[in-house]
Formats: structure tokens, sequence, C-alpha cells
């Protein structure tokens, strides 16, 4: 099972590569895109995620995780050449419908063939796979700010050759899910839904994910550049720290060290406080330092979180239909996210610290949740 680790790890570390990476929100706004028009794409990204969930987490429990991934990086491959060649909101919505269902056939199998494949190191495992992700980001950031800079073609271009290989790679995986004595049926989904529903600690668990993921996920990715802009930083400099965020983003490995020094419940509680925190502060601030500073802070604290919320999810699954299930969790998280995206991108249009106000409201609740859920679920 380490050829699979090894595997995935090669596969993170290339399909990490984004040339394009450090100026994507103005390289959508020079085509012809707006910020709520690529918060709106994102929004129906997620819609159409959560409606291929099912099907998918099903089909990856029939057909085998392998065969799962293999698809899905074939299809990322042909994503990445549409956005390579994207020009104005329709070709850009074509390339984000396409990577829903990559995003939807990923979510729970990559996780999944790690997870069997080293139970008892798992979440060292997760925050190794999340670093080669972010170092194949690093290497394609310090390539894009020294060599290729506002070559939009050639960085398109390579992005599509990364992804090629890592499609290549996905061939060699071995199967590592048994065969369940029955195929995954209607009725076996319901009962599982039933009880992700049921579990009322979970969902709250769940719903916190959503809000302290999404809050990274829109600051770090789309934000940021607005507010950089708005400091007074060119497209240079931007390029320069979104090499030192990629950086931070590969301390995930480290995760564990601090999970097994506070506990997991504290470990929480301090990942989504750096996130509150770091977004007040962009709430307030016009000045370059604290605002990159603030958004750094925010990339290493979700760095460290994710690695134990993959475990966190995967450990709470009892079923065989393992796909299935994380599939229910990614449906529920996906469905927050949905508003929460269009929420951002809203005031964001209006004025961007109110976008940063309320990403500061919703980390701040994310960790009363995990607070009150977090001790109910490791009992």
């Amino acid at each position: 099972m380490k050829r699979n680790i090894y595997l995935m790890y090669a596969i993170a570390l290339l399909q990490g590569m984004v040339f394009y990476g450090p100026v994507a929100t103005l390289y959508r706004q020079v085509h012809g895109v707006s910020i709520f028009q690529i918060t709106m794409i994102e929004s129906i990204s997620l819609f159409l995620c959560i409606l291929l969930e099912l099907p998918w987490g099903i089909v990856a429990d029939r057909i085998g995780y392998k065969k799962t991934l293999v698809f899905c990086c074939w299809l990322y491959l042909i994503s990445k050449i549409v956005f390579w060649q994207a020009d104005g909101f329709f070709w850009f919505l074509a390339e984000r419908v396409m990577l829903s269902f990559v995003i939807a056939g990923f979510s729970g199998v990559d996780t999944s063939i790690l997870y069997l494949s080293d139970k008892e190191n798992s979440q060292k495992v997760f925050g190794i796979y999340a670093s080669l992700q972010m170092a194949g980001l690093l290497f394609a950031s310090c390539i894009f700010s020294v060599f290729i800079r506002n070559n939009y073609q050639l960085a398109g271009f390579c992005t599509v050759v990364s992804y090629g290989i890592a499609a290549v790679l996905s061939l060699w995986l071995i199967e590592v899910k048994n065969k369940s004595p029955e195929k995954v049926s209607l009725q076996r989904f319901q009962s599982s839904l039933k009880e992700t529903l049921g579990n009322r600690n979970l969902l709250l668990f769940l719903i916190g994910v959503a809000f302290l993921s999404e809050t990274h996920q829109t600051v770090t990715v789309f934000l940021n550049q607005l507010q950089y802009e708005k400091c007074g930083l060119d497209s240079s400099e931007i390029g320069y720290i979104y090499v030192i965020a990629t950086l931070i983003g590969m301390t995930g490995r480290y995760s564990v060290r601090v999970t097994k020094k506070i506990g997991r419940k504290y470990s929480l509680i301090l990942f989504s406080g750096f996130a509150a925190i770091s977004c007040v502060v962009l709430v307030f601030t016009s000045y370059a330092l604290l605002s990159v500073g603030s958004i750094l802070l925010l990339r290493f604290s979700d760095t460290l979180f994710q690695p134990l919320r993959m475990q966190i999810q995967n450990q709470q699954v009892q079923s065989h239909d393992r796909a299935t299930v994380l599939s229910i969790h990614a449906m529920i998280t996906d469905s927050i996210a949905i508003i929460t995206n269009l929420i951002f991108g809203f005031l964001a249009e209006r004025e961007l610290r109110l976008a940063f106000f309320f990403g500061t409201g919703i980390c701040i609740f994310s960790l009363f949740l995990f607070r009150r859920t977090i001790r109910r679920m490791d009992t």
C-alpha cells in the first residue's frame, strides 16, 4: 500500500502546479469576469457538486476507488485545457462545470485511498499530501514570478503538461476498496444520510468545517488579490507573496504535532481563532504589511486544520460505503458554501471590508461549534 501513498503524493504535487495561480482572479477580471461573477461561478460549481455527490459516491463504491480517481484525473486535465483557452464568462463557467464533476468524484475517494492505505498514520499522511499540493503550487508560483510573469498562454500550457503527467501516474494506483457483499442501493444511501443527519454533533462539526474552509478559500484565493491592490502592491509583489503563502501551505505535516501536544479540541479552537483574528485585522487595515500578515496567518491556520478535519471525518465513517458517506459530508458542507460564496461576493462588490467582517463572524461561530462538538464526538 506504500505504492499508493507515493503515487498519491506525486499526483498531489503535479496537480498543485497551477502556473497561473498567483494572478488567477486578476486574469479572470482581464477577460471580462467580475468578482461577483467569479463567486457566482463558484456557487454554481458547488451546487453541481451537491447534485453529483450522490451518484459519484455510489459509483465509486461500486466500481472501486482507483477507477474513479483515474477518470477524474483525466477529466481534470481536460478542464485545465479549457481554462487555458477560456475567454469570457461562459468559457470560465464551462471549465468550472467540468471541475464540479472532478471535485465530486475526488470527494472522499482520494482521502479514502490514503486512509485505507495507512490508517494508523492517517493524519500525518493527510498532512504530507496537502503539503505536496502546496509544494507543487510553490514551484509553479516561482516559475511564474521569475520566468513567465504575464504570459498567460505559457502558464496555461505548463499547467496542462503537469496535469497530463498526473493523469498518467494515476493508472498505476492499486485498488484498496474491499468488495461489498451487496451493491450500494438507494436504501443504503438513505440509511447513511439519515444516520449522518441524525448525528447532531457530526452535523454541527460539518457546519463549522464549511464556514472555516470557505472563509479560507474565498479570502486567500479571490479577495486577497483585491486587498493587495487596495494596499498598492503590484503584480510582481503579489507573486512573491503568493510564493510565501504557498510555502506556508506546506506546513500541513506539522498538524499532527500540534494536535498531539494540545489535543484535538484545543487545536480546532486555535485554528478557528487564528482565522477569526486574520479577518478582523483585514476589516480595519489598509496597510500592506498587516494585510499580508493576516492572509498568511489565515493560510497557516487552514493548512494545519485540514489534515485534522479529514482524519476526524474518516474516523466517523463506520459503513463499508466510505466514499458514499464522505460524499454526504461534502453535500452538507457544499450546501453551506453556496450561500457563503454568494454573500462574500455580494459584500465584496459593495465594500471589501464587509466581506472580511462576514468572514470574522462565521469563523467565530465555527470556534464555538468545534468547542461544543469535538469532545462528544471523541467519546
